[in-house]
């Protein structure tokens, strides 16, 4: 800094302290510039803390902000253009139902239900994806901008201002020690500054159209955004009630002893173990049932029906009467014959002369079938 600057320095410093300390008084501004430049530091101070709840608004979780933004900064750093995304409370939500529901098994219930809940719930999460970043690109970077480009200049403009007008006023209190010329060039260059940063706030305070366009655009993503996430879990919700219905309205499953299969200690031929009833008498020697003398053949007996069934079969939990050609039609406790497992839904079997593809979960299977020999 030369001697002149470091002066100039010194004679605002001395300004300052006079109208701080010693009730010294400066060159006022009128009445409207005062008003401007109010309208203008809170517009400054807004945005500063509008931008920065926006950022909390979209992701709430400040520690996932920070680690964003180091991971962001470093694929800057590595020339790496994809930027890592927020995980958004709904999508966490989603996959855990998702998880938990094909751990249950999605041909169940509450499997099924699950499944579809977190899917709804991770095209929620991805709505909020795209709400993000447009609320971004249309909202905060316009915001932004301003505050980087606008205010910043007149911010600087304002700082000059106060400097030339504390070197006018240093220079007026000392009128006669004071060159005539310096005291009419500071003049100048004060009046000079107030213009410009008068005229730079009026400009900014009549553009009322760029500055409600961003905040238009914030209200439009938001209501898209929620317009999508109602429409998805409507959706869904329409397809949860049809499950709760159906099965409201399932004939309730009668609970049935499972039988224990035990080989014989005297011919090693295959039987079963009836527990005995609570409210019936079993002879112990109806305990025990020797079914074949064929070791290993796949045999079944019911106490119930007194049946012996020598091949695999099942019997319906439920009704089946289906819509389709090429599936069976059954009733509440027919047997079933089976021949085959198409997939983890579908079984095909035979009932007296008809034949068949029915549900897997319509029936309670007997004797399995066989389990396929590779070779």
């Amino acid at each position: 800094m030369s001697v002149s600057g470091m002066k100039k320095q010194l004679h605002k410093a001395s300004q300052l302290l006079n109208e701080r300390l010693m009730g010294a008084e400066g060159t006022k501004m009128d009445e409207d510039f005062l008003k401007m430049e109010k309208s203008v530091m809170v517009i400054n101070s807004l945005l500063v803390e509008l931008l920065s709840k926006t950022t909390e608004f979209l992701q709430p979780n400040p520690a996932y902000r920070a680690k964003l933004s180091m991971l962001n900064t470093m694929s800057r750093i590595r020339g790496q253009a994809r930027s890592v995304g927020y995980p958004q409370t709904e999508g966490i939500l989603g996959e855990c139902m998702s998880l938990y529901g094909q751990e249950l098994g999605a041909s169940t219930d509450f499997g099924g239900a699950l499944c579809g809940v977190g899917d709804a719930l991770q095209e929620v999460a991805q709505a909020r994806d795209t709400m993000d970043v447009n609320v971004k690109r249309s909202f905060i970077d316009p915001l932004q901008e301003l505050h980087n480009t606008e205010l910043k200049e007149i911010r600087f403009q304002l700082k000059k201002l106060n400097g030339r007008r504390l070197d006018f006023d240093y220079k007026r209190r000392r009128r006669g020690k004071v060159p005539a010329e310096e005291l009419r060039q500071a003049w100048d260059k004060f009046s000079s500054s107030k213009e410009q940063a008068e005229r730079s706030m009026f400009i900014l305070l009549q553009s009322d159209v760029d500055q409600l366009n961003p905040l238009a655009a914030l209200v439009t993503e938001l209501l898209d955004f929620h317009r999508n996430s109602h429409r998805i879990l409507l959706g869904y919700h329409n397809n949860l009630q049809a499950r709760l219905t159906a099965a409201s309205n399932r004939p309730q499953r009668r609970f049935r002893p499972k039988k224990i299969r035990i080989r014989s200690e005297h011919n090693g031929s295959i039987g079963f173990y009836h527990q005995p009833s609570l409210t019936s008498t079993v002879s112990s020697a109806d305990e025990f049932t020797v079914l074949s003398s064929r070791p290993g053949s796949p045999i079944s007996c019911y106490a119930d029906s007194k049946m012996v069934l020598d091949q695999p079969c099942c019997r319906a939990m439920y009704s089946f009467h289906p819509n389709q050609d090429g599936e069976l039609d059954f009733n509440e406790g027919d047997i079933i014959i089976l021949t085959n497992q198409v997939d983890a839904n579908w079984y095909e079997g035979a009932l007296g002369s008809q034949s068949g593809l029915f549900p897997v979960n319509y029936v309670d299977v007997l004797v399995p079938l066989p389990i396929p020999q590779h070779t």
